[in-house]
Formats: C-alpha cells, structure tokens, sequence
C-alpha cells in the first residue's frame, strides 16, 4: 500500500520556483530542492516525475502570479500612461534576483524549446496585453492615434525585459524610472 503523501505538492511547486528562480535551473542540483521542499528524492521524483518536470511547473507558476499582477496593475479607472508606468514600474522590482522569466531565457534559450515555449507564451501575453492597453490610451486620445500599437506594444515588451535585466545589476530605482518615464513619454 502507497504511503500518503506528506506535503502539499502545491507549496512544493512554490518552494521549488523560489530555489529556481534564485539559482537557475542548470544550478539548481535535486538536493537543492529536497532539501527546499523537506522531502525526500523518492517523494521528489514520485510526485513531479523529474527535475525538468518541476522546473516547467515552477516557471509556470512564477508567470500565472506575475500576470495576475500586471493584469490588475494595467485595469482600472485611472489614466492609461499612468497604468503603464505603474505595470514597468513593478517589473523592474524584481531586484537582484531578477525575472525568472527572463533569466531563463537567458539560460535557456537554444538549449531547452519547452522552456523557450513557455518564455515565448509569457512574453506573447504581456506583450498583447501592452497593445490592449496602448489601444485604450489611443481610444481616450491619451496617446497617439497614428502610431502603431502593435509596434508600440513590443516596444513596451522590450522595455520591460531591458528593465528586468537592468535591474539585476543597478540597485538603484533612478536609472529604471528614468528609462520608464523616458518610455512613457515616447507613446
């Protein structure tokens, strides 16, 4: 007869995105994470089937919680220039750690295409989700009917990934709104 499962695979799959998102993938080693997740390698192993297993669960995660989040950051009553600002503003929170999502583009690209897929959905999404809200801001004539949004929504998508990666090495919260303000002002 099975044992019954001592942890909440749930929980496990946030404590593993914490040690992935702070060591990397190809750093992370699995004792890295039985001992994160206070399980043994069988209970690892049994319940996620593999450490790559794990990891695209973790990654997945980490995108769901950071787009609910820019999700609420960019509805609301308040103006869309101001919305954008505040949605740049919290990606370029993330500190020293970084973005998972980026820094596994960075680690991953060329080498892991599901990984690849899975940054590719994310970036797809905020991107749409920049256009959605530049067309707003043009429909309430807050930003420039006549540029493109769809250029402008990738170039948003390229702000955020250059402010995650800026963020990871300037401590400083002045370079990040400069680039942000900068932006903002460009629409």
């Amino acid at each position: 007869m099975a044992r019954p499962k001592q942890f909440d695979p749930d929980i496990a799959v946030e404590q593993a995105m914490e040690v992935f998102w702070r060591k990397g993938y190809a750093a992370t080693t699995p004792q890295d994470l039985v001992e994160a997740l206070g399980i043994g390698k069988g209970s690892l192993y049994n319940t996620f089937g593999s450490k790559h297993a794990l990891f695209e669960q973790a990654l997945n995660r980490y995108i769901d919680i950071r787009l609910r989040v820019l999700s609420e950051l960019m509805e609301g009553p308040t103006p869309v220039k101001g919305r954008l600002r505040e949605a740049l503003g919290f990606m370029a929170d993330e500190g020293v750690q970084g973005c998972m999502i980026v820094n596994t583009a960075g680690e991953l690209a060329g080498t892991d295409e599901a990984a690849v897929r899975t940054v590719r959905r994310d970036f797809d999404l905020a991107e749409a989700a920049f256009r959605a809200l530049i067309e707003e801001g043009q429909r309430s004539g807050e930003i420039n009917p006549q540029r493109d949004p769809v250029a402008l929504g990738s170039l948003l998508l390229n702000t955020m990934v250059g402010l995650r990666l800026l963020a990871r090495i300037d401590a400083g919260p002045d370079r990040l709104y400069r680039v942000i303000d900068a932006t903002i002002d460009s629409l």
